[in-house]
């Protein structure tokens, strides 16, 4: 839920998790080229609040938070919400004269956890490229040495450590422990009737547990599954058990989305305008409004938003997958182009068409929104000015020609020149 926020605002930062160094290693290598360095720069600032227990903070102000990182509050709010969607943050608000948040702080996944889910190792896969991905998550890697000619002698606790008959002490506190932050993902589908259409003598309902469902509307929402497709990937992932295999259903929805889209991963047709790129906030006109919101969507979200259905044809998506890949635009320039062929194409989306604007606004290096919008305007005005080129009637047309008789020694010299021929 959005809650506006002022610069006398107070904050109070928990600590939900223990924090060690080894999360700030994950969080810059792995999380920082997906929430950016602003959002980075917010979370290890609250961490820094901590006290010496590492479990609270002061209650200080947002003016106070805004000077400590040179940020703009709306900054500071884009970062917040930042790590919130990605798990890191939880925030609390009471309001009164003035609002009070509490920040929670959460612990970021493993590698093993974050590489595991479909999401963000998708997205993190697509921000940095093949070569720096795999630069990255080799540091995470584990060595393997071979055991086999070893035998392990390591002892139980019975074998070092005497049991004595003591009395049971209970606890009621709560202590500190280490809490990741989850991924909350919207779901777009439902689960339940596609698990009804499965029949019952392939399929066992009651085995499905909690992680296999969140991971299910995570390939959705990675994969842009659909109910229809999403029922086909399950039944090719059943085993003889009437139960999911989890890493057959992984691959099944990868393959399925490589075969939909000619062998090409998910790419930046699901992000939104990259943050270094985006027009400062503050510009409160009806263009400034336009460019927040080609800045803010996504490329497919855009496109879905032209139809009643609210899914693009398959030949469209494969425009922007074109668009996103080949040419690689960014987000808002491809929403900017989107929009621009619409409206001179009488709504038709032509891909020899698009493709060959694409290839001029690539020479031209357009990245950012505002660039994008320029350079269609002053074509859509060069447009103009050709069309009413054309309409204008020149000199001759319409005119009375005279025809003039040729002379003799001008008949002569044409034959001559069509005896050559």
């Amino acid at each position: 839920m959005k809650c506006n926020v002022l610069p006398a605002d107070t904050f109070l930062v928990l600590n939900k998790t223990i924090l060690t160094e080894q999360d700030r290693k994950i969080i810059i290598l792995l999380y920082q080229p997906i929430i950016g360095g602003m959002a980075t720069s917010l979370y290890f600032t609250l961490w820094s609040y901590l006290d010496k227990s590492e479990t609270k903070s002061l209650e200080l102000t947002h003016h106070h938070l805004m000077t400590s990182l040179g940020f703009r509050l709306e900054d500071v709010v884009i970062a917040r919400e930042k790590l919130e969607g990605i798990g890191l943050l939880k925030t609390f608000v009471k309001k009164d004269n003035i609002r009070h948040f509490i920040y929670e702080l959460y612990s970021p996944l493993s590698p093993k956890e974050f590489i595991e889910n479909p999401i963000l190792n998708t997205t993190l896969y697509n921000n940095v490229g093949k070569t720096e991905y795999d630069n990255i998550t080799k540091g995470f890697k584990i060595p393997r040495v071979n055991l086999k000619d070893y035998e392990e002698i390591t002892l139980l606790f019975r074998d070092v450590y005497d049991i004595s008959d003591q009395n049971l002490i209970t606890y009621e506190q709560d202590y500190i422990e280490k809490n990741k932050g989850t991924l909350s993902i919207e779901e777009t589908v439902d689960l339940q009737s596609v698990f009804s259409l499965i029949p019952e003598e392939l399929f066992n309902v009651q085995s499905v547990h909690k992680e296999t469902r969140e991971l299910i509307y995570k390939l959705c929402f990675v994969y842009n599954l659909d109910e229809d497709e999403l029922l086909s990937v399950l039944k090719n992932s059943l085993t003889g058990k009437r139960t999911i295999d989890v890493k057959l259903l992984r691959q099944n929805a990868r393959n399925y989305y490589e075969f939909e889209n000619s062998g090409k991963l998910p790419s930046i047709v699901y992000k939104n305008q990259p943050e270094y790129l985006r027009k400062p906030v503050g510009d409160t006109s009806k263009r400034a409004k336009m460019i927040y919101v080609f800045e803010t969507t996504s490329p497919y979200a855009f496109l879905a938003s032209k139809y009643k259905e609210g899914r693009p044809p398959k030949g469209e998506l494969a425009i922007l997958e074109t668009l996103a890949v080949d040419f690689k635009l960014k987000p808002g320039v491809i929403n900017v182009l989107i929009d621009y062929v619409l409206k001179i194409n009488n709504n038709k989306l032509t891909k020899k068409y698009v493709e060959a604007i694409a290839a001029q606004w690539k020479k031209a290096n357009i990245e950012t929104v505002e660039d994008a919008m320029k350079f269609a305007e002053k074509e859509y005005k060069g447009r103009r000015k050709v069309t009413k080129k054309i309409e204008e009637k020149p000199d001759w047309f319409n005119q009375d020609i005279k025809s003039v008789k040729a002379s003799k020694e001008e008949i002569d010299e044409i034959e001559k020149l069509l005896e050559g021929f």
